[in-house]
């Protein structure tokens, strides 16, 4: 019996990680963010209506649980604030009591903002593609051993030296790489000032908890932000994000041994998706990938960005299941399938003059693959809302059945829509 679950995302992200969290969740005793930052947003359905988390834990509409940050989230304190108060507005009860964060996690200042935004400016035609939130610089500090830290905020006098130390070092950058204005020490010291006092009383030992909870035999939900083929070491690098979005970040990103991780559900679309730049093997140009981007409403949840939509990518999804020792798949979005005459699954590549199953790693040696595709046929009937494997049409049947045949890992869970009761169970992750 799994005691503790890590929900990943197995693509490029966008993949609804947050509805099968925030589902999964009343059957915990907290939910555990683990990497990225407030550039990942979860958008959750419950009874017809949507909200939207950046960083907070998808558990937090469950009003009896605690929701933990770890030490490997960077963490903006103004986004965040923004968010406990639109949740508060929204009639949740007691966020702030309820949410508590690693004294270790690293903070996203205005410099990092800053410097994010100048970058991509300056990349041109270049540029990766991040959401200018400050997530890359963030982490650069941290790995650099110069991050201001959550814990820094109780020590007044050594905040104030290693903000100013990091203004200065940035304000080079701005106005000596990037040609763009520098960042004020005093503003920022003000707008520290301004959260300070909220956010303190947050803070809490996170691993220490964890541990305790597992030793009493509670069982934990450890969401990951993003998807494993935008992770820092085995994505299309340099196309990725900043961090290890991966299963087994979760020990480290939140403080627990590794063996507390008992199941891993990746999270797959039931086609491909992409957000910002980089190569995308099964990507669509005509009517059919606008036809799924109108379906599938494919808008980032926090920038709005359109995303880029192509055919099930089975290759890719086997290197996510290798990564993550994925346990079961939960696929979601199938619905948006319905209607289609037949449907194409990528089974491998051709890649500098062979065949391939497998992705290779980076954005170079990606952007070599040809797809080759498996036709299967589609289905005319409506998957919407079905809660029951057998209500599906013998089709979609045969999809998920062949996913699960080129990947190499079952079908735990199907989405059959946003909201909680548009699920169909084929095999817990806690049973």
């Amino acid at each position: 019996m799994a005691q503790n679950v890590v929900v990943i995302g197995s693509q490029w992200g966008d993949e609804g990680k947050g509805k099968i969290v925030d589902w999964l969740a009343e059957q915990t005793s907290g939910v555990v963010r683990f990497q990225g930052g407030h550039n990942a947003g979860h958008t959750l359905v419950v009874g017809g209506r949507k909200t939207i988390l950046r960083l907070i834990p998808s558990g937090i509409l469950h009003e009896k649980l605690d929701c933990y940050i770890g030490s490997g989230v960077v963490v903006s304190p103004e986004a965040l604030l923004g968010e406990i108060d639109e949740l508060t507005a929204a009639g949740v009860k007691n966020v702030e009591g309820r949410l508590k964060i690693a004294p270790t996690a690293t903070l996203i200042l205005p410099y990092h903002i800053a410097l994010d935004q100048a970058r991509e400016a300056s990349r041109g035609a270049q540029k990766i593609g991040t959401t200018g939130r400050g997530i890359g610089p963030a982490y650069e500090d941290k790995v650099a051993r110069r991050a201001v830290r959550v814990v820094d905020l109780f020590d007044a006098g050594s905040l104030a030296g290693k903000v100013r130390a990091n203004v200065e070092l940035y304000n080079v950058q701005l106005q000596h790489l990037h040609n763009a204005p520098p960042v004020s020490f005093d503003e920022i010291m003000a707008k520290i000032e301004g959260f300070k006092a909220r956010v303190l009383p947050m803070v809490h030992d996170v691993a220490r908890t964890l541990y305790e909870k597992n030793a009493r035999g509670e069982r934990l939900l450890f969401e990951g932000a993003q998807g494993t083929l935008l992770d820092i070491d085995y994505g299309t690098y340099p196309f990725v994000t900043s961090s290890n979005c991966s299963a087994g970040a979760a020990a480290a990103g939140a403080g627990v041994p590794p063996h507390m991780l008992d199941y891993v559900l990746g999270i797959v679309k039931a086609y491909t998706t992409r957000v910002g730049s980089g190569p995308f093997p099964t990507e669509l140009f005509d009517d059919v990938g606008a036809g799924l981007a109108e379906r599938g409403n494919e808008f980032g949840s926090v920038t709005g960005r359109p995303r880029r939509c192509g055919w099930f990518d089975a290759a890719a999804l086997k290197r996510s299941i290798q990564i993550n020792g994925i346990t079961g798949m939960c696929i979601t979005k199938l619905d948006v399938m319905d209607g289609m005459k037949e449907i194409k699954i990528c089974t491998g590549y051709e890649f500098e003059g062979r065949h391939t199953d497998i992705l290779p790693f980076g954005a170079d040696a990606v952007a070599k693959c040809t797809p080759v595709y498996e036709t299967l046929p589609g289905w005319a009937e409506s998957t919407f809302g079905a809660q029951s494997y057998d209500a599906l049409p013998e089709n979609a049947r045969r999809y998920l059945k062949r996913i699960e045949e080129v990947c190499g890992a079952p079908v735990a869970i199907i989405s059959t829509g946003p909201d909680r009761e548009q699920t169909i169970l084929l095999q817990h992750p806690f049973a």
